[in-house]
């Protein structure tokens, strides 16, 4: 794992200053604590921080070909290398290190930019080619790994892994984009078609953008999508057995490191799966660690002991305190654009201990989207086949009644009917999109002043949920859903809080449950093999039954979870009192002063549960404050 950075003039050859390059990996180090290099040539610089993971003794970057005409930076790993340099091999290609990074240069040689295709794995790179004056940036096909870019005025382009390596240049001007605050105050991250930084892009996962001197600023080419409208045939058992096989080739496959490797083990479904697969092939005990919580609701590390009990692993366990909020600073700092999901500091603590031990650490990432474990899926899949057997004009009444039914967050499920009501009297995809939100459009209306309110033009955060679910390559309600997260909640939320947290320590961590055959594979699963009598990764379950117990396999999903709610009532209370007085959120100018002072003090008084939303504006708050030196 690593860092990337670089400039590219698209109008013509200037000079590139290495110094700049180095000011932009500089940025970066945390990500390469290894080593570091710089390349430029006439209007071309690219830097690169190395974290060793294979091949450490010739696999530094950047790597050219011998003749000098290609060169690249190169961040992640390709997991069928070897297969790919066994092909090229066989075409006459020479390679002169073991690295996974050299299969770039070769297959751009034979294949040109159709060479991504061959990559399994997670990756970003740029590869420079001399002869054709071109840059070429690609992102992999879940968007595991990131990459940022932005153009500026005098047709220079940038490009890092992370916003803060673009801000490192001197003369990239920094400026708020509003969109991209409304974008997470409804989602609670900043999704990948947005940045909170006006002018910064991130290549969209699955993309491709190959820019060439002397022609305009192209837009990112789709290279791979995943497709939802294919049924699998064959039996229960037949699938089943399909699936545990590509579970143990994803596994196998990211087991391949010169370094120390290990697992996040929660006691999930996920996480223990993927430790009992990498026990059936490790010759030693692998190497486990988890989180516990002093709260025993959310404690889940009983069920972490027994998974590693049962496979005989190496098992370490840290507690994390009810006051860890402490470490709000550093997350602010690792994630450069607010990111509201509290479950952020927890996967940092995790990613801190498994550094102890371990370079690579293996997650349980992935199996909820590609698989349906989310209870919104059960949910979502209910309502629209209620919204199948109600007439229009019955389901339009039964939302108007959702909208003054009163929220009863304390009362049994049965009476807590108004998010069902108003569901049903909007279409599915409106819906949803509603349903993986944080703040809704209501809050946010009162939340902005009218200026910024009509800066906006209409721009909603939920409807690029509503135009992913109705484009998608689907046959159903269920593969829309899945759809439009694995584009959006994926990318936006997972797997940025994974990498961040992860490289913020230097760890490198791994996703089998991400391997795009695997997820390739899902997708063509029938609805009830998903989703079925109210359970999610129904089929998933029934597979692992050989390896898990059903203690495991059937228990209550927990997550992590900290509990900010008690926090602004308690310890972090003058931070509400911060919000609402003379924060970097007032300076904007777009936020209502009162709105937030009413949020602040129904809070802080336990007339009403704001805790997500404080959570929400303070973290937006400090990234305001760290990127644009508003509100000191």
């Amino acid at each position: 794992m690593c860092g990337i950075a670089g400039i590219f003039h698209l109008p013509a050859a200037k000079p590139v200053d290495p110094a700049r390059v180095t000011m932009m990996t500089d940025a970066l180090a945390h990500r390469g604590p290894d080593g570091s290099g710089v390349w430029t040539a006439p209007g071309v610089g690219l830097g690169h921080r190395r974290l060793s993971i294979i091949d450490l003794s010739t696999g530094d970057q950047p790597m050219a070909t011998p003749d000098g005409r290609l060169v690249t930076v190169f961040n992640g790993e390709i997991y069928n290398f070897q297969e790919v340099r066994a092909e090229l091999e066989a075409l006459g290609h020479v390679f002169r290190t073991s690295s996974d990074t050299e299969v770039i240069l070769h297959g751009w040689r034979q294949w040109g930019p159709a060479s991504v295709e061959r990559f399994h794995g997670m990756f970003a790179y740029a590869l420079y080619d001399g002869d054709r004056r071109s840059l070429f940036l690609a992102r992999d096909r879940l968007g595991v790994k990131p990459l940022f870019y932005a153009e500026l005025s005098d047709g220079c382009v940038l490009f890092a892994s992370e916003l803060k390596g673009i801000l490192a240049h001197p003369l990239f001007r920094r400026a708020p984009d509003l969109s991209a605050v409304e974008d997470y105050l409804g989602l609670g991250y900043v999704p990948d078609d947005a940045c909170i930084v006006a002018g910064v892009k991130k290549l969209p996962a699955g993309h491709g953008l190959l820019l060439e001197r002397g022609k305009p600023m192209p837009r990112p080419s789709q290279w791979w999508d995943l497709s939802f409208a294919n049924r699998a045939t064959g039996s229960q058992a037949a699938l089943e057995e399909e699936l545990v096989d590509r579970l143990r080739q994803a596994v196998r496959s990211r087991m391949i490191a010169d370094v120390p490797l290990g697992a996040f083990l929660s006691g999930g479904v996920d996480s223990s799966a993927v430790v009992a697969l990498m026990a059936e092939v490790s010759k030693g005990a692998v190497e486990t660690c988890s989180i516990g919580f002093d709260e025993a609701d959310h404690d889940e590390t009983r069920y972490a002991a027994l998974v590693a009990e049962r496979f005989a692993t190496h098992h370490r366990t840290r507690r994390v305190a009810a006051t860890d909020f402490g470490l709000i600073p550093t997350l602010v700092h690792a994630f450069d654009e607010p990111f509201a999901d509290a479950s952020a500091l927890p996967t940092y603590r995790v990613c801190e201990l498994a550094r102890e031990k371990v370079t690579v650490a293996l997650s349980g990432d992935g199996a909820d989207e590609a698989l349906a474990g989310y209870r919104r899926y059960v949910f979502h899949a209910g309502e629209e086949r209620m919204r199948g057997l109600l007439p229009a004009a019955l389901r339009r009444g039964l939302g108007t009644l959702g909208d003054v039914f009163p929220k009863l967050d304390w009362a049994p499920r049965p009476l807590r009917a108004k998010t069902t009501l108003q569901a049903l009297g909007r279409s599915a995809e409106e819906a949803y999109a509603g349903s993986v939100g944080v703040t809704g459009p209501a809050m946010r209306r009162r939340l902005f002043t009218p200026l910024a309110a009509q800066a906006l033009q209409g721009h909603r955060a939920e409807d690029r949920y509503i135009a992913a679910m109705r484009a998608a390559p689907a046959r159903d309600a269920l593969d829309r859903a899945q759809y439009a997260d694995m584009k959006i909640w994926l990318p936006g939320d997972i797997l940025t809080k994974v990498d961040r947290a992860s490289m913020a320590v230097s760890l490198e961590a791994r996703e089998p449950l991400l391997d795009h055959r695997l997820i390739e594979f899902a997708a063509t699963l029938p609805p009830n093999l998903r989703v079925r009598g109210g359970t999610g990764k129904w089929l998933m379950k029934k597979a692992l039954r050989r390896y898990l117990p059903d203690e495991i396999l059937y228990r209550r999903k927990m997550g992590f979870v900290t509990p900010i709610s008690a926090w602004f009532r308690g310890p972090l209370a003058p931070e509400a009192d911060a919000i609402a007085q003379g924060s970097a959120l007032a300076e904007t100018g777009w936020f209502d002063g009162a709105t937030l002072a009413r949020v602040a003090g129904e809070h802080k008084a336990g007339r009403m549960d704001h805790g997500r939303l404080l959570w929400q504006l303070m973290m937006l708050d400090r990234s305001l404050t760290g990127l644009f030196g508003v509100g000191r």
